[in-house]
């Protein structure tokens, strides 16, 4: 009797919430809820949620500390999400759409070594967005 498990979401810090929220819904199609705030502990925060039932949890306290790039090549941790876009011409368009935007791109759209297709995109904060099919 194993269990069933899944991810139920994904949790981003951000000092730029409404920003990146607007990143998420806008290329990714995500749909946001309402946001909630603890005013006790001043906290907010949106549900972003994908049409297969993905979702990522946008965060925000005054107190956030924001690392320098040189701290986040060096720390343990999560490395990068990865969004399943649908196709490679899917991959492309929204990579292309992103640059164009002024996005950053860390890695073009290419067939890895493990034979998947991908890009890698920088989103508001920095984090790594893996486009792949």
């Amino acid at each position: 009797m194993g269990v069933e498990l899944k991810i139920n979401h994904i949790a981003i810090w951000t000092n730029q919430l409404e920003v990146m929220k607007t990143f998420y819904c806008q290329y990714f199609k995500g749909k946001s809820g309402h946001k909630y705030h603890n005013k006790k502990k001043e906290f907010e925060s949106y549900f972003i949620t994908f049409d297969e039932g993905a979702r990522i949890e946008l965060m925000t306290m005054p107190d956030i500390v924001e690392l320098e790039a040189y701290q986040l090549l060096s720390c343990l941790g999560l490395a990068h999400f990865a969004l399943s876009v649908g196709s490679e011409m899917e991959v492309v368009r929204i990579t292309e759409k992103l640059r164009s935007d002024g996005y950053t791109i860390a890695s073009e759209p290419r067939v890895t070594g493990d034979n998947y297709y991908e890009s890698v995109v920088l989103d508001p904060d920095g984090n790594c967005v893996e486009l792949t099919v």
